[in-house]
């Protein structure tokens, strides 16, 4: 049997419910028939303890009442009176023997025995009779246990009145096995008298056990046990009891406890009976369950596989195979869910295959119907010898219309740009499509590299005209990458890859169209292998801290200094910032050399201040670095390191980092602003910033782009906008800084011109930041002489 099908599942799942819950209830109906019986027997326990002290109550009163009677007979009382002997000793035995008393005694009044049936008897119990005697004066009668030569007696006494008492009769009967059997066939008790003399172990003396099961009760017993107590669960023989001890009578030899034991297994035998025949309806139960779930999991099963087979063809794709379940339970209502479900999975994945391989926005194909057709017109021009050109397209300006337009404008731009690259290419071969964002491409099956550029010059023209949407008009233009079959790739992979490397470097070098060349990969790998130089040189040391002090055009001094990063490469030497830095930008890479300057920055203040030097340090800020909003908690954790103040640092950010995403840059800036950084507007002035969003930021300084100031001197044009930008950012409450000062008379204008900082080779070249103090006290010398 496969234990993994449904049919058997079924029917394993019901016979183990069933057997499971007969086995619950086995052992919970033997757990309480267990308990039931103990508890049972405790009680009966206690009722034997009552009617076997009940017993020996009646054989003391029968006593009584015989020696009463005794007392009362008038030959006797003569006898008495005479002191005939023979006749009181006649009467005692005639009458000791009719109430079966082994003795039969009288006393004076002193408590001697006068009189007896048995000598031996009555020596054995002369110490009990003056007691009885008390006990007889004052109750009228009296009754006691005692022992003589090992054996428990019952003895009586009774006064001999006339009027007054005269004397005493005693009467004495064993305990024997009389007694016993009385009590066993009142309870069905086994009863057991067991005698200890001088505290050695107990013997027995009568027993309704087989002589070894009793000698076995007696070794069980401690010798020195004299009260009354319960003994649960001891072994004898095959059996396990319960018994009760009751302490009978004891002297100064000896003493006598009766055993009264119940059979736990005879108490629980019609019971056990009862479970066994549980067990056997259990079993039967189970096989004749077994039968009916087994037909029963048939008419579940059988169903549920034809199911099963029909989703597998299903899933092979045929959705034709009509399902024959005709019943009117769940099995056919799922049968019919089951169809529902065919139909409604062959529409969906009509739909699914749309979907998969079509562009829902602008209804071309997507990138990866796109590849497949690639995939079989490489296919083909391979058996026809022939060629296939890919040309990939990419909007400019896209996000920009997206970021002010909004994206449901910009998905309107996008199902333009189709159809206006559906009507230029025309229903050739050539095919375009959408491969993503603002990503499209068409291929061109069995055309020239000539054809191929005056396709995407076609393409490029017709975009260069304004496009109008819902009243608003916006130009674009695109950049377009081009690579053929076989001429620059063997598959489709690798063709799309190629294209795609000349549409970037079109879209850098704003060229328009671009055709592939192993030249460009190869740029690529040195790119490549720049950035993975640029992680090395973190890694290994090779950045350095270098900075350009900046000179208050007020006081003379040197109050501020510029941070810049050089690199001294291992083979390569000295790497300039113009050959890695904008590299950096483009990949992101930025962000870890920010951090890293930011971090020697902090360190080299940090020694100034314990030297006593009060330079505030400029750093530098990229577009990436403005757009991370973790930035102000880095900073802020680098500045605790340190242990220098967040004021003695000012960030310069240029006009185009704050403009690629204002939102997010005014962010950003406030919360560095707010730690006590000081913000400046780097290369002010050629940008296409709006001085109106300007205002609203928190920057403390403006910065004049070299461009401007490197020849004020010569021309009149620079100086009257260096002039005007000094006005506007007094104006605006800022701190301004002319950079590229280069001679003493671009000093001088800028002087007269109001400007607050100059910073140029004319003051000082970029230096180690670890050359500064010494610097400063050679600056601070010449300027003295």
């Amino acid at each position: 049997m496969r234990f993994h099908s449904l049919k058997n599942r079924i029917v394993f799942l019901f016979i183990s419910l069933l057997l499971a819950l007969q086995l619950v209830s086995y052992f919970a109906i033997g757990n309480a028939i267990d308990s039931n019986a103990r508890n049972a027997i405790h009680e009966e326990l206690r009722l034997s303890e009552k009617i076997f002290s009940r017993l020996l109550e009646q054989n003391a009163q029968k006593l009584i009442q015989g020696a009463t009677l005794l007392s009362k007979d008038y030959a006797f009382r003569e006898a008495i009176g005479t002191h005939d002997t023979e006749t009181i000793v006649s009467t005692l035995l005639n009458h000791g023997q009719r109430l079966g008393a082994d003795l039969t005694m009288l006393v004076d009044l002193e408590g001697k025995i006068t009189a007896t049936s048995s000598d031996t008897l009555a020596r054995g119990l002369q110490k009990s009779v003056s007691v009885l005697i008390q006990q007889a004066g004052k109750q009228g009668h009296a009754s006691s246990t005692d022992m003589v030569d090992g054996k428990p007696y019952q003895m009586v006494m009774v006064p001999i009145l006339a009027p007054v008492t005269i004397s005493w009769v005693a009467m004495a009967i064993p305990v024997d096995s009389k007694l016993i059997n009385d009590m066993r066939e009142l309870s069905q008790l086994q009863i057991s008298l067991l005698t200890s003399v001088n505290g050695q172990a107990w013997t027995p003396h009568i027993s309704t056990l087989g002589q070894s099961d009793a000698n076995a009760l007696a070794q069980m017993l401690p010798a020195n046990s004299w009260r009354t107590e319960i003994l649960r669960d001891f072994e004898l023989g095959d059996s396990y009891y319960s018994a009760s001890i009751l302490p009978l009578v004891q002297n100064e030899k000896s003493k006598t406890i009766a055993v009264l034991q119940i059979s736990i297994s005879e108490a629980v035998a019609p019971y056990k009976q009862l479970q066994r025949n549980l067990l056997i309806l259990t079993v039967l139960g189970g096989i004749l369950a077994t039968i009916i779930s087994a037909v029963t999991a048939g008419r579940i099963a059988g169903p549920v596989r034809q199911l099963a087979d029909q989703a597998r063809r299903l899933g092979a794709g045929d959705y034709q195979t009509p399902i024959n379940i005709q019943r009117k339970d769940e099995i056919g209502d799922l049968a019919t869910s089951f169809s529902q479900m065919r139909d409604a999975i062959a529409q969906r994945e009509k739909e699914i295959s749309h979907l998969a391989y079509w562009d829902t926005l602008t209804n071309l194909p997507n990138r990866t119907l796109f590849t497949n057709m690639l995939d079989d017109a490489i296919r083909q021009a391979g058996m026809r010898v022939s060629t296939c050109y890919v040309l990939m397209m990419d909007l400019d300006r896209f996000k920009h219309v997206n970021d002010v337009m909004g994206h449901r404008f910009g998905d309107l731009l996008l199902q333009q740009v189709a159809v206006i690259l559906n009507s230029e290419l025309g229903t050739n071969n050539i095919k375009p499509a959408r491969l993503g964002g603002d990503e499209f491409a068409a291929m061109l099956p069995g055309v020239s590299q000539n054809e191929a550029m005056q396709v995407a010059e076609k393409i490029l023209l017709a975009l260069e005209k304004p496009i109008t949407i819902e009243d608003q008009t916006v130009d674009i233009g695109a950049g377009i990458g081009i690579a053929g079959y076989p001429e620059h790739a063997s598959d489709a992979a690798s063709l799309l890859s190629r294209t795609e490397v000349a549409m970037y470097v079109a879209k850098q070098l704003k060229n328009g169209a671009v055709i592939y060349s192993p030249e460009i990969d190869k740029s690529s790998q040195q790119n490549l292998s720049l950035l993975s130089d640029m992680r090395a040189a973190l890694e290994h040391k090779q950045f350095r801290l270098y900075v350009q002090p900046k000179l208050s055009l007020h006081t003379g001094q040197i109050v501020a200094a510029e941070a810049l990063v050089r690199w001294i490469h291992p083979e390569r030497n000295f790497i300039f910032p113009d050959q890695f830095i904008p590299f950096a930008e483009q990949t992101g890479f930025i962000r870890q050399l920010t951090h890293w300057v930011m971090n020697a920055a902090a360190a080299a203040s940090r020694d100034w201040q314990r030297a006593g030097l009060n330079i505030k340090l400029s750093v530098n800020i990229s577009t990436r670095d403005l757009l991370d909003q973790e930035l102000p908690s880095k900073f802020s954790g680098i500045l605790q390191q340190h242990q220098v103040a967040a004021s003695s640092f000012c960030l310069e950010i240029t006009e185009s980092a704050i403009m690629d995403d204002p939102v997010r840059a005014h962010q950003t800036l406030d919360r560095l602003h707010a730690m006590g950084m000081e913000l400046s507007i780097d290369d002010f002035g050629t940008g296409y910033s709006s001085l109106a969003y300007l205002k609203r930021l928190p920057v403390d300084e403006l910065k004049i782009d070299k461009s401007f100031v490197l020849k004020m001197e010569k021309n009149a044009d620079d100086t009257k906008i260096v002039k005007s930008t000094i006005d506007l950012g007094h104006n605006m409450g800022l701190r301004v800084v002319a950079e590229g000062v280069e001679n003493a008379e671009v000093i001088s204008l800028l002087t007269e011109l109001g400007c607050d900082h100059a910073q140029g080779y004319h003051i000082a070249k970029p230096m180690p930041a670890s050359d500064l103090p010494a610097w400063l006290v050679e600056w601070n010398q010449h300027q003295t002489i």
